[in-house]
C-alpha cells in the first residue's frame, strides 16, 4: 500500500478539525428524543414565550437540545409529568404535592428548564418572575 503524500498531509491537517466537529455536535444528541416529543416541547415552549416566529422557534429548540444533552428521555418523561400533574387541583392533585421525591423531581426539572431557557437567551414569562 502506498501513500501520495500530498493526501496524506491533507487528511493529517483536516482530520483533527473534522472530530472536533463531530465531537460538538453529538452533545446535542447525546439523548436522543423522539421527533414527537421535541415538537410538542418546542411548540408549548412557544405558546409560552410569544415573540418572532422563527427567533423562538430556534431558542426553543436550543433550550430543548440543552435538555437532552443532560436528562435521557425516559428521566424528562417522568419530570416533566410530575411538573404538569403538580397543578392538578383537589385530592388528586395532593397525592404529587405531598410525596417529597416527586416534589425534588420537579425542583430539579424546573432548575434544569430555567438553565436551558437562560441559556438560550429566552426571556422568562410574567407568570415565572
Amino acid at each position: 500500500m502506498t501513500f501520495h503524500l500530498p493526501c496524506f498531509r491533507a487528511l493529517r491537517r483536516d482530520l483533527p478539525a473534522a472530530l472536533l466537529a463531530a465531537a460538538a455536535t453529538t452533545g446535542a444528541w447525546a439523548h436522543d428524543y423522539p421527533t414527537a416529543a421535541r415538537v410538542e416541547y418546542v411548540q408549548a415552549c412557544m405558546r409560552e414565550h410569544p415573540g418572532s416566529y422563527y427567533e423562538m422557534l430556534n431558542k426553543c429548540s436550543c433550550a430543548l437540545d440543552r435538555l437532552a444533552a443532560t436528562v435521557p428521555f425516559d428521566d424528562f418523561v417522568a419530570m416533566s409529568t410530575a411538573t404538569n400533574a403538580n397543578s392538578i387541583g383537589g385530592e388528586r392533585g395532593n397525592t404529587i404535592r405531598d410525596t417529597e421525591p416527586l416534589q425534588k423531581q420537579i425542583r430539579e426539572f424546573r432548575k434544569l428548564q430555567s438553565a436551558a431557557r437562560e441559556g438560550c437567551f429566552i426571556q422568562p414569562t410574567a407568570a415565572a418572575r
